[in-house]
């Protein structure tokens, strides 16, 4: 079986990646010429454990292709998956322009019958959308081929990738005819071996399955960083809270830590996504609308913390940043808490000085010289006058507290992911703040 991923972004490259991986003949497609030069020569766009050494193994075994020409591809290809950006567009809801453009090129190039697999992350009735477009071209050339629309919504967290692919949790496919069952399940054989359940269902319901999962756990977030906020003011310690309501079977441990907010390629456009979907059905889904705002006020809660603690005095002072990116494992800095914070401190007159393990490039990208880089995570406190934790990072887990009070302008700490402990932070002379614990400011 041969099959073409057209998107060679995150989720394309890891989807055609993994089924190359098992031995599926598979080409990625791109129109970026520079990215898919260096895709040949093994250089991956983004970062993500393990990505490159996979890709690097499947072009040497000749598994794995890249090209610009999707039109030069389909004769040889049975499956198409589209995996290009669904962008929000002002009002929140998805730009499908580049998935109806995918669309309308399998239509006026294909020579046999194909399936049309939607990988993007897409509003319910997209496959409705995608259908008629490819239909038009397929009718203005006069052809009678036919062609199956499936939705396979992608469950990848970034940072773990590609066991979430090659172990999934489960696979969602949509489908209309059983001959496209058959061979959706024939693909994805190889991941369900060990007992991975993959789940048929019409496609509308699939299509909705990505967004409704995806708001349940910024819900959870959303609702543990509002509880947080509640213990700082009543004194307990969220900590606790999380341990206790973490052991029901039916909440589960799973994303119910607090910190600073969500951010990400995800849940933010999701979140926007979803609420107008609903919007365009004269619904309103008040409790996502609530999560959104939750999550937006809470980027500010590390500052605020910060403001209160210097009496509104910040102009002029210096702020250590760890971390950047919207969670660890990734360079990834899309609605990441870090932009609010850093925007905030700069307009409060502060210098930032910031350091990430790989979010760096994509810092100098996003931010150019608004702020000063560190070289390593003890190189950006020097004379700072307080650390700012954003992201948790395995290597800020123990740092030597000895060094970051000798580097620090003042011993003072604020945690906005809650890994420290904030008794032994105390003991050693920190003036310690991170989220849900009671404080003094």
């Amino acid at each position: 079986m041969k099959i073409i991923i057209v998107g060679s972004g995150y989720v394309g490259l890891v989807t055609g990646t993994c089924f190359a991986e098992v031995g599926i003949d598979v080409v990625c497609v791109d129109i970026d010429a520079e990215k898919i030069e260096k895709l040949r020569n093994g250089i991956s766009p983004i970062y993500e454990p393990g990505l490159d050494e996979m890709i690097g193994r499947n072009v040497a075994k000749g598994r794995l292709h890249f090209e610009t020409d999707l039109a030069c591809c389909l004769n040889d290809a049975d499956v198409i998956f589209s995996a290009v950006g669904t962008p929000p567009d002002e009002d929140g809801s998805a730009d499908l322009k580049y998935v109806l453009d995918v669309a309308r090129t399998v239509g006026k190039h294909m020579g046999k019958h194909l399936i049309l697999v939607t990988k993007s992350t897409v509003p319910v009735g997209t496959a409705n959308k995608v259908r008629q477009a490819m239909q038009e071209v397929l009718d203005q050339r006069g052809s009678a081929l036919t062609f199956d629309v499936v939705s396979n919504p992608e469950f990848l967290k970034e940072g773990a990738a590609i066991d979430d692919f090659m172990r999934p949790d489960r696979i969602v496919v949509g489908v209309e005819t059983e001959h496209a069952r058959e061979v959706m399940a024939k693909l994805y054989k190889p991941f369900t071996l060990n007992g991975h359940p993959i789940i048929f269902m019409d496609v509308p319901s699939a299509e909705m399955t990505k967004y409704a999962a995806n708001g349940m756990l910024a819900t959870k977030i959303s609702f543990m960083n509002d509880i947080a906020n509640l213990c700082e003011l009543v004194g307990a310690d969220v900590n606790m809270v999380r341990k206790g309501i973490g052991s029901d079977s039916r909440i589960g441990h799973k994303f119910i830590y607090p910190g600073i907010g969500y951010g990400g390629s995800c849940f933010p456009k999701d979140v926007k996504a979803l609420i107008k979907t609903a919007e365009l059905n004269k619904y309103s889904l008040r409790v996502l609308k609530a999560v959104e705002e939750v999550n937006e006020s809470q980027k500010s809660v590390l500052f605020n913390k910060v403001n209160r603690y210097f009496k509104g005095d910040l102009k002029g002072r210096t702020f250590c940043l760890w971390g950047l990116s919207f969670k660890p494992q990734t360079d990834d800095m899309r609605e990441a808490p870090s932009l609010v914070i850093v925007e905030k401190l700069l307009a409060a007159g502060c210098k930032v000085k910031a350091y990430d393990p790989v979010a760096m490039h994509e810092a100098k990208h996003r931010l150019g010289d608004a702020i000063e880089y560190a070289t390593d995570a003890y190189d950006a406190l020097v004379d700072a006058d307080a650390l700012l934790l954003i992201t948790e990072w395995t290597e800020f887990r123990f740092p030597n507290l000895t060094v970051m009070k000798k580097l620090l302008k003042s011993p003072v700490v604020f945690d906005g992911r809650n890994i420290y402990d904030s008794v032994e932070m105390e003991n050693a002379g920190f003036d310690y703040f991170s989220i849900g614990r009671k404080s003094n400011i």
